[in-house]
């Protein structure tokens, strides 16, 4: 079986520096194909995403996998299981990918849920287990 990749992300845009120096191409194993699979939809439907950018200098390094080195979040963050990703979208707020996923996820035939965080500032979605297509909470 072929690992899934995205074609318009890196891996260093996915995890920290510590990761993708230690474990390289096989990083792409600590992810989930379906949070990849989202990923490389919401790049093909609203533009550039920017999720890590320490690879270039950035500040943002946690904000896709966060391993036991990362202090910030929840201990069962999503983010911890290869699950979740924190998207800067470009061309369209955080607000807006929000109210359009709401939307858009409902009516396409994918088998799995993505919930979104709301009240931020960033494009939080993950694919935790859940009963509805759509969920969104609140930090």
């Amino acid at each position: 079986m072929q690992i899934y990749k995205p074609s318009h992300f890196r891996i260093e845009e996915l995890v920290d520096r510590k990761t993708a120096n230690d474990r390289g191409d096989k990083a792409w194993q600590l992810l989930d194909d379906r949070a990849l699979f989202v990923l490389q939809l919401l790049r093909k439907r609203y533009g550039p995403i920017t999720v890590n950018n320490w690879l270039w200098g950035g500040d943002r390094q946690w904000s896709g996998l966060r391993t036991k080195e990362c202090n910030i979040g929840a201990t069962y963050s999503q983010h911890r299981f290869g699950r979740a990703f924190d998207c800067l979208i470009k061309n369209a707020t955080a607000e807006e990918v929000r109210k359009d996923m709401l939307d858009f996820w409902p009516k396409q035939l994918y088998n799995f849920p993505i919930t979104m965080e709301d009240d931020v500032s960033w494009f939080h979605f993950d694919t935790r287990q859940q009963e509805n297509p759509v969920n969104i909470f609140k930090p």
